[in-house]
């Protein structure tokens, strides 16, 4: 071609209704995975972990969860569809409330029958919690292919109602124990992206300098914690305490105070009833001191990070001392019971760790071991045979 010569632009603009068509076609040719999850971060986690894998395979993603639940959707890929759905508990309410759950769950199962007739999913997979009874109902109904993950020792209790119902049940503890029937396969508890960006980053043991104490306590269960974490904190030596900033996930209604306990104690603590960058402040962290909640313990194992773990006394089949068990065993937490536990035993604990750098980095690699940074892949791997299987 001559210098200077004009080329004929040959772009053609497609028009809003030849677009829609091609993008329409296009959505045919991807497989399509429906995700249903109750309102808790330890089942959206494992759920966001999955669409991020999913939609890099070239899946398309649906979400089905409730307004709790949609407080997490902050952090999955734009391209999530995320639809709230009618779903209710007996667990919680009057008798009013509880008369009008059966009635709130059958709409939404209608609901979801009615969506998957129109946009059939090749894979229906239930997190756990009360949201995901529309979606795995419709799906055995209609006899779309479906399975579900427990992230906990113990089966919640909708996962428990659908076991057997399901292809597969994909654990995230193991053992866990299934009811006669069910085929279960242990995988992990999936951790998101940010989590495996510091998956294994480097541990700066404690020592005489700035050193990080992070106190998370999931969405349930935070106010003991609150109660007895900073008083434990302040009884601690004042030649340790000094070096010490806290990161405290507090409840919303308990934060002003345990702020002003931390200040009034001249102790340098941030509080907030929600972190977005938890992964980032577990691997800054010297000490963890945490609930034992599934997503959580996945986070410190895959990190590696040491950690006192207290699970939570009210948790359905005592499931937060099962997903303990496995870190305490392996040497990388210390376990203490709700039972147990009190300011001045928690800052012997406290101080035990952050005294011993040689222990706490045991500590450390031991909670690394126990990691299983694959989980993610090893789901994925289940989600894309069961869409190639017959219906079960």
């Amino acid at each position: 071609m001559r210098c200077g010569a004009v080329v004929a632009d040959k772009r053609v603009v497609e028009a809003p209704a030849e677009r829609q068509e091609r993008e329409g076609r296009q959505e045919m040719t991807q497989k399509l995975l429906l995700m249903a999850a109750g309102g808790t971060g330890g089942h959206m986690f494992p759920a966001q972990a999955l669409a991020e894998a999913m939609l890099r395979k070239g899946w398309r993603v649906k979400l089905s969860t409730d307004a709790r639940g949609a407080r997490y959707t902050g952090g999955f890929p734009h391209s999530t569809e995320i639809t709230q759905v009618s779903s209710a508990t007996f667990a919680r309410g009057g008798v009013l409330a509880k008369a009008l759950v059966a009635p709130r769950i059958a709409a939404g199962v209608a609901t979801m029958a009615l969506d998957m007739r129109r946009d059939r999913p090749d894979v229906v997979i239930g997190f756990g919690g009360y949201p995901s009874i529309p979606a795995l109902a419709a799906a055995t109904l209609l006899g779309v292919p479906r399975m579900i993950h427990e992230q906990n020792g113990v089966l919640g209790r909708v996962n428990a109602r659908f076991a057997t119902r399901v292809a597969q049940v994909a654990c995230g503890v193991w053992p866990t124990s299934l009811p006669e029937g069910a085929q279960g396969v242990h995988v992990g508890n999936p951790v998101r992206a940010a989590v495996l960006e510091r998956e294994g980053a480097p541990y700066i043991p404690p020592g005489d300098y700035p050193m990080s104490i992070l106190v998370i306590g999931g969405s349930q269960g935070a106010r003991i914690l609150s109660d007895v974490v900073p008083e434990a904190i302040a009884a601690l030596p004042e030649e340790l305490r000094r070096h010490l900033r806290v990161s405290h996930q507090a409840r919303g209604e308990d934060e002003a105070r345990v702020t002003q306990f931390y200040a009034d104690h001249g102790i340098d603590a941030e509080v907030r009833p929600f972190f977005a960058d938890v992964p980032a402040r577990i691997s800054e962290a010297q000490l963890v001191i945490s609930r034992s909640g599934a997503s959580s313990i996945a986070d410190i194992a895959v990190i590696g990070r040491p950690a006192i773990l207290i699970p939570l006394a009210t948790a359905a089949g005592d499931h937060q001392t099962a997903n303990a068990r496995g870190l305490v065993e392996a040497g990388g937490a210390i376990r203490i019971p709700e039972s147990a536990l009190d300011s001045a035993s928690l800052a012997e604990q406290i101080a035990a760790v952050l005294t011993n750098a040689q222990g706490a980095t045991k500590m450390a690699h031991a909670a690394l071991s126990t990691g299983i940074p694959n989980a993610t892949d090893r789901l994925v791997a289940l989600v894309e045979h069961l869409s190639e299987e017959v219906d079960p």
